[in-house]
């Protein structure tokens, strides 16, 4: 077991992770490279926190709460979310599937165009109790963010809360 802790805590520091945590979240989850930087800190009045990965075409992250009823379905709160996305330029919807990580959820992914780039999404549905759902909305372009799916996994895997 203490091999296996310091092999993590080694392998941190190796590759540059770092852990987000703040007294105004209720939640914690690594980040793979010190390539994310914060972009919104939690506040007293909003727990949501922002990053970008480089720039922020390349991969921009924004962290939301939201309530839902006890008895709803992912896919439910899915298509609540894609009725927001469907009005982009050039939207089209991609396939959701099972997530598996600190908390257990659904990921959405889609593509739209901004400013003529070819972008892409992939959100992360996470439910913390019956009625509260995490939404990790990972936004960029579509090479960079398709790149970068093992940081965005990695992220939501560690996701967890306090």
């Amino acid at each position: 077991m203490v091999c296996a802790l310091m092999f993590s805590l080694l392998s941190a520091v190796a590759f540059g992770q770092s852990e987000f945590s703040d007294s105004n979240a209720d939640y914690t989850f690594s980040l793979p490279s010190d390539d994310w930087k914060m972009t919104v800190k939690p506040s007293a009045m909003s727990p949501n926190v922002e990053y970008v990965y480089r720039f922020k075409n390349e991969a921009h992250l924004e962290v939301r709460k939201t309530s839902v009823k006890a008895s709803a379905l992912f896919g439910s709160i899915i298509r609540e979310e894609e009725q927001k996305l469907q009005f982009r330029p050039g939207y089209v919807a991609g396939r959701e599937e099972n997530f598996k990580g600190a908390l257990e959820g659904r990921v959405f992914n889609y593509e739209f165009v901004r400013s003529g780039r070819n972008m892409s999404g992939r959100h992360y549905f996470l439910r913390s109790n019956p009625s509260t759902v995490y939404i990790l909305r990972f936004t960029g372009e579509r090479d960079s963010l398709r790149t970068l799916r093992n940081e965005t996994d990695l992220i939501a895997r560690t996701f967890k809360i306090n």
